[in-house]
């Protein structure tokens, strides 16, 4: 019996080996760097892709826009040749993602924060300049609004801007953003829309003594046709806003910094979108930019580790790196070195925030 057991143990580790052998010869399979995820990380992420694939023996790396929740998705499936390398994120990676990684076997993911990005409500440059508070955009886009009774809510019935604010134009509302799976979405209902919920007082008390229903009330966005999902594609609605002045549309300040010559971005509570805006912290729709890439993966597709070194070299990223020329806001000296000391040693992230 004895011999028995320790025969089939035999067997069972030979299979083993050379069921590995065939994933590292699968993955091997493919030469190229494989990258998923966020609409506003996909423009630095693709001018990185196609530096390194010039300056390199290389190929140059493939990049899709998925948006962040799809990208972060397909990362987590699994380890090998069919899973992405890297995802692209406007967001921090979500506990529950690190965990659905792990469950597919995803165990040591390398977080990347490569920058700060605004959010910005812009319009056709053919309209007026706007300039909007907070509290303005979440009266303006939220499901369900104050009612006349402290403490009550109404589905929203603002149809107007001026319904919102007398100081606001007459003009309907009608804001084009992105879908649930964004991270642009993420950072804007967070950033934006909470912000204006919580200049409300019995709402903002409401944080403390009931967490989940503040971010009901704060997070939740109006779909009677005020707000119009509009993909992942920040040209059609850049396209959109051409064709129809009294639009705003919702994208990172990347995209607006771009297209200068057909878009504005509105102010938020009395502060401009602008690059110094953004890296000195005073505009209030602000948030950093990440990418996440597989340790396991690192020195087995061909390429990997030599691509993270490049998108952390201040060449790329630094304050006066070709990033920055496309509307990255870098981090401080001291964290972007910090920042690429992680990645040269690839030391994984220990815990989602």
């Amino acid at each position: 019996m004895a011999q028995r057991n320790t025969a089939r143990l035999a067997l069972a580790s030979a299979a083993v080996a050379v069921a590995l052998a065939g994933h590292a010869a699968a993955q091997s399979a493919r030469d190229y760097i494989y990258i998923v995820g966020s609409s506003t990380v996909y423009p630095f992420a693709t001018v990185v892709a196609e530096r390194f694939g010039r300056s390199t023996d290389f190929r140059t790396p493939k990049v899709e826009s998925t948006g962040s929740g799809g990208g972060l998705k397909l990362f987590c499936d699994g380890v090998g040749v069919d899973y992405p390398d890297i995802a692209n994120s406007s967001r921090a990676i979500k506990q529950s993602e690190v965990e659905t990684c792990r469950s597919n076997g995803v165990d040591e993911i390398v977080e990347v924060k490569i920058g700060y990005d605004g959010i910005v409500v812009a319009s056709s440059i053919s309209s007026p300049p706007a300039n909007f508070s907070r509290r303005d955009i979440f009266l303006a886009l939220a499901k369900q609004v104050p009612g006349a009774l402290e403490g009550s809510l109404v589905e929203n019935p603002y149809r107007t801007w001026r319904d919102v604010n007398p100081a606001l134009p007459a003009t309907r509302i009608e804001v084009l953003g992105p879908p649930p799976t964004s991270g642009t979405r993420d950072a804007f209902v967070e950033l934006a829309m909470e912000g204006g919920c919580a200049e409300i007082p019995w709402i903002a008390a409401l944080e403390k003594s009931d967490r989940d229903r503040f971010r009901a009330i704060c997070h939740t966005v109006r779909e009677d046709g005020a707000f119009v999902e509009a993909g992942e594609n920040d040209n059609l609605i850049v396209q959109k806003l051409e064709a129809n002045p009294e639009a705003f549309g919702i994208f990172g300040f990347s995209f607006l910094d771009q297209n200068t010559e057909k878009v504005r971005g509105a102010a938020v509570d009395g502060v401009e979108p602008t690059f110094d805006a953004i890296a000195d912290g005073d505009y209030p729709i602000s948030r950093p930019l990440y990418f996440y890439a597989k340790k396991a993966h690192v020195d087995v597709i061909p390429g990997l580790r030599n691509y993270l070194r490049e998108f952390t070299s201040e060449r790329a990223w630094g304050e006066e790196g070709y990033l920055s020329e496309r509307g990255l806001i870098p981090m401080p000296d001291d964290e972007r070195r910090a920042v690429a000391k992680d990645v040269r040693e690839l030391n994984p992230l220990t815990a989602a925030r």
